[in-house]
């Protein structure tokens, strides 16, 4: 692996026995608190987690979602803790609706998060939740200084939200009905009496006590259709991890309801070309991998959906025959419009943790719109995802909204194994977080490893792309200015945006050496890699 500085913009990755990476510093640190507790990977990822929910709440809260893929013991679990939407949903809530609105109770789903902090901890975890949730409780009565990334996404809900719709939002997150300024204290209370609750009762209070009663409470105040009834009855799901191989490289995702599949066709379809043999920022290499996540997001939004509900089956649509013959729908010359477009980028936060006796984790957690529906449970600082605006309301589309379903889900944990011998061998754990971003930050970052060497600094700071819808590309500024001009030759409507940025992902990653972890951690973020 090559450990230079590829890029001008690149930071050095962080050597340890021991690593926690995601996009803020004190969540980070949290994990790593854990790790020097006598804590493994799996206390790390929930402490972090924990953390996040007060130190970014502008992208996951105490009512969101979250997946994970973690190895211990010598294999890959998978986690499914997303939500179902209400059981007592009726289609006619969204009669005359081109799409469920962002904000208000449309897109509420009942929130898995917690569920998944449990699971992990029971299921792998060596400490108790009390001791997992200190650092998330100390953040939020004590307070944290705002940092620049988080602090934007933050002033800009302020202007989004309105008072007279979103009055508790305003009551918990802002003073004055003025967000916190960059560089200023800010402090969630809510938020750590609703986790000590939450830590103490292992999950209890939120999906069967008092915190479900105001969360039913608030619903049926607001219009809602989320009650105590769809709390009780929510179930995590462990899951086997779908997975293909890409050049010796082996990359497990979690299967539908996320979109970790649109990754995995994506390259399915690019092994099929000489990858290797181009340069990664050339326009040609650009050009083949833009194309090929066009045609695994057609698929992606056409067969993706509560899997009871899948007609097409994950291993139809990696089907060797199927997959080659999707690459021969690629023309080298022209861009293409396969027939798809993405909804609005999602709020999202990632944290990997490896500890020094092999087990790694990679988990996501996320509301979806950054701060989500904008709706907030009256004194818990539960502030509610809104999931379920990635249903459809399409009749008959696989993926249309119904009563105790799981919507598409864009935040998927990414996770590498490779064969050393005959023997599976963990290799590294990551992601790119970032609504639909984040398949197609999956493919660049593994592409930029398995097939030009670069280390994970390196790889997560190289300039990226990525398609919108039709013939539209969004891309960063750092290629040359003759790769813009072939691109658009080639057909490709494209954005330039100014400066790299949050929309086009916020990765990270944890790569196995022989004696410990290289990590990094995304410019994009306020994050960082930590380790000892």
């Amino acid at each position: 692996m090559d450990y230079t500085y590829r890029y001008p913009s690149q930071r050095a990755p962080v050597f340890a026995r021991n690593a926690v990476a995601t996009s803020h510093p004190l969540a980070a640190q949290a994990g790593l608190d854990m790790l020097g507790r006598g804590g493994n990977a799996v206390d790390a990822a929930v402490a972090t987690a924990m953390a996040l929910t007060v130190l970014e709440p502008t992208s996951n809260g105490i009512g969101a979602d979250n997946f994970a893929l973690v190895w211990i013991g010598g294999g890959l679990h998978g986690l499914n803790a997303s939500g179902r939407a209400p059981r007592g949903l009726k289609r006619l809530r969204y009669e005359g609706m081109s799409a469920i609105p962002y904000y208000g109770w449309d897109g509420v789903t009942t929130p898995g998060a917690v569920s998944g902090w449990v699971a992990l901890a029971r299921a792998f975890g060596t400490l108790p939740m009390t001791t997992l949730a200190e650092p998330a409780i100390r953040y939020a009565r004590q307070g944290a200084v705002l940092p620049p990334e988080i602090g934007y996404y933050w002033s800009r809900a302020a202007g989004i939200y309105k008072r007279d719709q979103q009055a508790h939002w305003f009551e918990t997150f802002t003073s004055n009905a003025r967000a916190p300024r960059v560089g200023e204290l800010f402090r969630l209370p809510h938020h750590a009496d609703t986790l000590q609750a939450i830590a103490e009762s292992e999950g209890r209070a939120f999906y069967l006590g008092d915190l479900a009663r105001k969360i039913e409470q608030a619903s049926i105040a607001g219009g809602g259709d989320l009650r105590a009834d769809d709390l009780a009855s929510h179930t995590p799901d462990w899951v086997r991890p779908i997975s293909l191989d890409y050049h010796g490289w082996r990359l497990h995702e979690i299967p539908p309801n996320g979109q970790g599949l649109v990754a995995l066709i994506a390259l399915g379809i690019l092994r099929r070309f000489d990858m290797k043999s181009l340069d990664p920022d050339s326009a040609e290499s650009l050009h083949l991998s833009i194309e090929a996540m066009k045609l695994a997001f057609a698929d992606g939004h056409e067969h993706i959906a509560d899997p009871d509900a899948m007609r097409v089956t994950v291993d139809a649509l990696l089907d060797e025959d199927y997959l080659a013959s999707r690459a021969r729908l690629i023309d080298r010359v022209r861009a293409q419009d396969f027939g798809h477009g993405q909804p609005k980028q999602g709020g999202t936060v990632l944290l990997c943790a490896a500890d020094a006796e092999g087990t790694m984790v990679s988990m996501i957690q996320s509301n979806y719109s950054g701060f989500g529906s904008g709706v907030v449970v009256p004194g818990t600082g539960i502030s509610l995802q809104n999931r379920g605006c990635c249903f459809s309301l399409e009749p008959g589309h696989v993926n249309e909204v119904a009563p105790g379903k799981r919507p598409y889900h864009t935040i998927i944990p990414g996770f590498v194994t490779r064969d050393e011998g005959d023997v599976e061998k963990p290799v590294m754990a990551f992601g790119v977080m970032g609504g639909f971003m984040q398949p197609q930050g999956h493919a660049q970052v593994l592409m930029r490893m398995a097939d030009h060497d670069m280390n994970p600094q390196s790889a997560l700071d190289a300039p990226r792309w990525q398609v919108t819808a039709g013939l539209k590309v969004s891309i960063e500024p750092g290629f040359d200015d003759a790769v813009y001009e072939r691109l658009r030759a080639l057909g490709h409507d494209l954005t330039v945006h100014e400066k790299r940025n949050a929309a086009f992902g916020r990765g990270q990653v944890i790569y196995r050496l022989p004696d410990g972890y290289c990590a990094g951690s995304d410019l994009r973020s306020d994050g960082q890699a930590v380790g000892f």
